[in-house]
């Protein structure tokens, strides 16, 4: 590892929100409403509200869904379904939220049990972190393989 790098938990660089404040009051979803309505699992947008309080704008965040450690990197304004997530947003500007969202996809953790995993365990997992003009040329590398691999596929 480069002396310029460390290593680092999750905890020290990302501060977490519960996301009470955020969650949609109806399910009356409808495409042709505004705001989206996030989960952290599979689906991601599970659909959109016309509900225009309580909206998280505060942005980039990080949606981590507490009981499968699922995460979604988000940029856009939004609402969520449940509290069974937490939102995570970078402590300093020396981190790069996306690079923290690409480490985190590589971090190991037994999921196996029912219960919530931020707090007790994810947190407290070691990341490498350069300093921060690395994570955006290391960000800006990850999203131009993943534009080939798109490419490829159409």
């Amino acid at each position: 590892m480069p002396e310029s790098w460390t290593f680092v938990r999750l905890e020290d660089i990302l501060d977490y929100e519960q996301p009470t404040p955020y969650i949609v009051k109806s399910i009356d979803y409808k495409d042709d409403y505004q705001t989206p309505v996030l989960t952290a699992g599979k689906s991601f947008i599970i659909g959109y509200t016309n509900e225009t309080y309580g909206i998280k704008t505060e942005l980039p965040v990080i949606i981590f869904d507490d009981f499968t450690t699922d995460s979604k990197y988000v940029d856009f304004p939004f609402k969520v379904k449940s509290s069974a997530m937490k939102i995570l947003t970078a402590k300093e500007k020396l981190i790069n939220t996306k690079f923290a969202y690409y480490a985190m996809q590589v971090v190991e953790c037994d999921n196996y049990n029912h219960k919530r995993y931020w707090i007790s365990e994810f947190s407290k997992k070691l990341i490498p972190l350069p300093p921060k003009n690395e994570q955006v040329k290391i960000v800006n590398a990850i999203e131009e393989l993943y534009k080939y691999i798109e490419q490829s596929l159409n």
